[in-house]
Protein backbone atom coordinates (compact mmCIF):
# COMPACT_ATOMS: atom_id res chain seq x y z
CA UNK A 1 0.00 0.00 0.00
CA UNK A 2 1.59 2.82 -1.43
CA UNK A 3 -0.23 5.48 1.15
CA UNK A 4 -1.29 5.61 4.52
CA UNK A 5 -4.69 4.63 6.21
CA UNK A 6 -4.81 8.34 8.03
CA UNK A 7 -3.73 9.70 4.51
CA UNK A 8 -7.10 8.17 2.62
CA UNK A 9 -9.47 8.28 5.93
CA UNK A 10 -8.70 12.11 5.99
CA UNK A 11 -8.82 12.36 1.64
CA UNK A 12 -12.46 10.78 2.47
CA UNK A 13 -13.25 13.45 5.22
CA UNK A 14 -12.00 16.15 2.79
CA UNK A 15 -14.54 14.95 -0.18
CA UNK A 16 -17.36 14.65 2.10
CA UNK A 17 -16.38 18.25 3.12
CA UNK A 18 -16.56 19.02 -0.31
CA UNK A 19 -20.20 18.19 -0.56
CA UNK A 20 -21.19 19.77 2.57
CA UNK A 21 -21.45 16.82 4.87
CA UNK A 22 -21.73 18.22 8.34
CA UNK A 23 -19.99 16.76 11.45
CA UNK A 24 -17.27 15.45 9.97
CA UNK A 25 -15.36 13.05 12.59
CA UNK A 26 -12.30 10.64 12.04
CA UNK A 27 -11.99 8.36 14.78
CA UNK A 28 -8.41 6.85 15.52
CA UNK A 29 -9.24 3.45 16.43
CA UNK A 30 -5.57 1.55 15.83
CA UNK A 31 -5.47 0.92 19.55
CA UNK A 32 -8.70 -0.39 19.85
CA UNK A 33 -9.97 -2.29 16.78
CA UNK A 34 -8.20 -5.53 14.87
CA UNK A 35 -11.16 -4.57 12.00
CA UNK A 36 -9.88 -1.24 11.01
CA UNK A 37 -7.72 1.67 11.90
CA UNK A 38 -9.90 4.63 10.66
CA UNK A 39 -13.64 5.36 11.00
CA UNK A 40 -15.44 9.05 9.25
CA UNK A 41 -18.40 9.94 10.16
CA UNK A 42 -20.09 12.61 8.57
CA UNK A 43 -24.21 13.56 8.52
CA UNK A 44 -26.01 14.44 5.16
CA UNK A 45 -29.60 15.98 4.81
CA UNK A 46 -31.26 13.98 2.54
CA UNK A 47 -30.72 11.27 -0.50
CA UNK A 48 -29.55 13.27 -2.99
CA UNK A 49 -26.46 14.45 -0.37
CA UNK A 50 -25.83 11.03 0.35
CA UNK A 51 -25.34 9.73 -3.11
CA UNK A 52 -23.33 13.03 -4.00
CA UNK A 53 -20.65 12.07 -0.93
CA UNK A 54 -20.60 8.92 -1.56
CA UNK A 55 -19.63 9.55 -5.25
CA UNK A 56 -17.03 12.18 -4.19
CA UNK A 57 -15.76 9.74 -1.85
CA UNK A 58 -15.76 6.65 -4.02
CA UNK A 59 -13.87 9.52 -6.64
CA UNK A 60 -11.39 10.56 -4.31
CA UNK A 61 -10.01 7.39 -3.20
CA UNK A 62 -9.99 5.60 -6.44
CA UNK A 63 -8.23 8.79 -8.46
CA UNK A 64 -5.52 9.40 -5.76
CA UNK A 65 -5.03 6.22 -4.25
CA UNK A 66 -6.22 3.69 -6.11
CA UNK A 67 -8.43 2.46 -3.56
CA UNK A 68 -12.04 1.08 -4.24
CA UNK A 69 -14.09 -0.13 -1.30
CA UNK A 70 -14.23 -3.80 -0.46
CA UNK A 71 -17.85 -3.43 0.36
CA UNK A 72 -20.31 -1.18 0.46
CA UNK A 73 -23.91 -1.04 2.40
CA UNK A 74 -26.86 1.55 2.21
CA UNK A 75 -28.02 2.77 -1.35
CA UNK A 76 -31.14 4.52 -1.99
CA UNK A 77 -33.08 5.63 0.52
CA UNK A 78 -31.29 4.44 3.08
CA UNK A 79 -30.41 6.42 6.63
CA UNK A 80 -26.85 4.97 6.25
CA UNK A 81 -24.23 4.92 3.92
CA UNK A 82 -21.19 2.52 4.74
CA UNK A 83 -17.97 2.73 2.47
CA UNK A 84 -15.58 -0.11 3.70
CA UNK A 85 -11.55 0.20 2.25
CA UNK A 86 -10.45 -2.12 5.05
CA UNK A 87 -8.16 0.07 6.95
CA UNK A 88 -10.75 3.07 6.95
CA UNK A 89 -14.58 2.75 7.12
CA UNK A 90 -16.72 5.73 5.79
CA UNK A 91 -19.77 5.89 8.28
CA UNK A 92 -22.39 8.36 6.18
CA UNK A 93 -25.64 9.17 8.02
CA UNK A 94 -28.79 10.99 7.79
CA UNK A 95 -29.63 12.77 11.41
CA UNK A 96 -31.83 10.69 12.62
CA UNK A 97 -29.39 7.26 12.49
CA UNK A 98 -26.57 9.09 13.71
CA UNK A 99 -28.48 10.02 16.35
CA UNK A 100 -29.71 6.43 16.72
CA UNK A 101 -26.00 4.33 16.47
CA UNK A 102 -24.27 7.05 18.17
CA UNK A 103 -20.95 5.74 17.24
CA UNK A 104 -18.80 8.47 18.45
CA UNK A 105 -20.34 6.93 22.11
CA UNK A 106 -19.78 3.72 21.15
CA UNK A 107 -16.05 4.28 20.13
CA UNK A 108 -15.99 7.01 23.15
CA UNK A 109 -12.03 5.68 23.80
CA UNK A 110 -11.04 6.34 20.19
CA UNK A 111 -8.95 9.75 19.48
CA UNK A 112 -10.55 11.76 17.29
CA UNK A 113 -8.10 13.51 14.67
CA UNK A 114 -8.32 17.10 14.16
CA UNK A 115 -9.24 17.73 10.69
CA UNK A 116 -8.96 21.56 11.00
CA UNK A 117 -12.60 21.73 8.94
CA UNK A 118 -14.12 24.07 11.27
CA UNK A 119 -11.91 27.16 10.37
CA UNK A 120 -13.27 26.35 6.88
CA UNK A 121 -15.92 28.96 4.94
CA UNK A 122 -18.74 27.72 3.30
Amino acid sequence: MPYSPLELAKACCLAADDKLATDIKLLDLTALSDVCDYFVICTVANNPQMGAVREAVEDKARLNFGAKPLSAEGRGGSSWLLLDYGTVVVHVFKPEARDYYRLERLWGDAAEVDLGLGDRER
